[in-house]
């Protein structure tokens, strides 16, 4: 099993620019301490220059058109829509209260904001490229990451301070249901077959892994302490997934629902995004100012990269299949 994961990545974000300076390979950063946007050079790790971004930027996602790069500001209450190819802003939303997780439901017509100073999630519908709200609902206790069914009928929200996770309905915005879970559960994703919740137990260390259609843990997979978020290798079966307090990544099958691998990673690796030949993995370390690029294969960090405080998101274009 270890042998084929390794065989994949042998064989083998978003396009942005600095401001004003157009680039062709850069990583964005979001500083969530400074509340600024960072660009590094993807080549050689060089700073390509940082502007400010409200107050705590956390995450960043494309559009689904990819002709912007949304970054939520969470206590500046506005979510900043840059251009993609030169940097600028191109408009900002300020009547959006507390974005700290955001996403888009498969089917494009829906986005999802996590409010989790609020305890709160806000429905919009997507439109022609714009976001009108539907509905603001009430969660438990701070509300943090976000995922969906391939279906887009539900999204799935974590709920840090009360060991829970809720399913809504994006139709008619009810909660659907709610399930205990472990102690802090951070990241969710669900698996490319669209049968399993996997969820980062923070407080602990596995994941957490959810039948979602009968609302019902049914595995806990061992991983490090301070598991927390995921990202997917791009092929529909291994998903990284990042521990804080361990200070190491691992490597989850979504097959067959097991610990395949481990990547030493110092600095409490959080965010990461992957190349689109699946050989270099890029973490941000949130307790250290720095960045991390691994190379997968050999489950080595090659390059430290310094950063602002408390980095959170990472992002480019050139990426593997989210």
């Amino acid at each position: 099993m270890l042998r084929s994961f390794r065989k994949l990545f042998l064989s083998g974000a978003c396009l942005m620019a600095a401001v004003p300076v157009v680039h062709a390979n850069v990583v964005v950063v979001l500083n969530s301490r400074d509340a600024t946007v960072q660009l590094l050079d993807q080549s050689t790790g060089a700073d390509n220059g940082t502007f400010a971004v409200g107050k705590e930027p956390h995450h960043l996602m494309a559009t689904p058109d990819n002709k912007s790069l949304i970054v939520a500001s969470s206590v500046g209450n506005e979510l900043i829509f840059l251009d993609p190819v030169t940097g600028k802003i191109q408009r900002k939303l300020t009547d959006v209260l507390d974005p700290y997780q955001i996403g888009f439901s498969p089917d494009q017509k829906w986005f999802v904001s996590a409010s989790l100073r609020l305890d709160r999630v806000d429905l919009y519908k997507y439109e022609g490229g714009n976001l009108n709200l539907t509905r603001r609902i009430p969660l438990a206790r701070m509300p943090s990451h976000i995922a969906f069914n391939a279906e887009s009928t539900l999204a799935f929200i974590t709920q840090q301070g009360s060991d829970q996770v809720s399913a809504i309905d994006l139709a008619s915005g009810a909660v659907k249901w709610t399930i205990p879970v472990g102690k802090l559960p951070a990241g969710i994703m669900m698996t490319s077959d669209n049968k399993y919740l996997l969820v980062g137990i923070m407080g602990s260390n596995y994941v957490e892994v959810i039948d979602w259609r009968t609302h019902q843990s049914v595995k806990r997979i061992k991983a490090g302490e301070g598991a927390h978020n995921f990202r997917l290798a791009g092929d529909k079966r291994y998903v990284f997934v990042s521990n804080r307090v361990q200070n190491s990544i691992n490597i989850i099958d979504t097959q067959t629902l097991e610990n395949v691998g481990m990547i030493p990673v110092p600095g409490g690796p959080d965010c990461m995004e992957l190349t689109a030949d699946g050989k270099t993995l890029w973490a941000t370390l949130r307790w250290i100012k720095k960045v991390a690029v691994i190379d997968v294969p050999s489950r080595k960090v090659i390059k430290m990269i310094p950063v602002g405080r408390s980095p959170h998101g990472v992002f480019f274009a050139n990426a593997a299949p989210r």
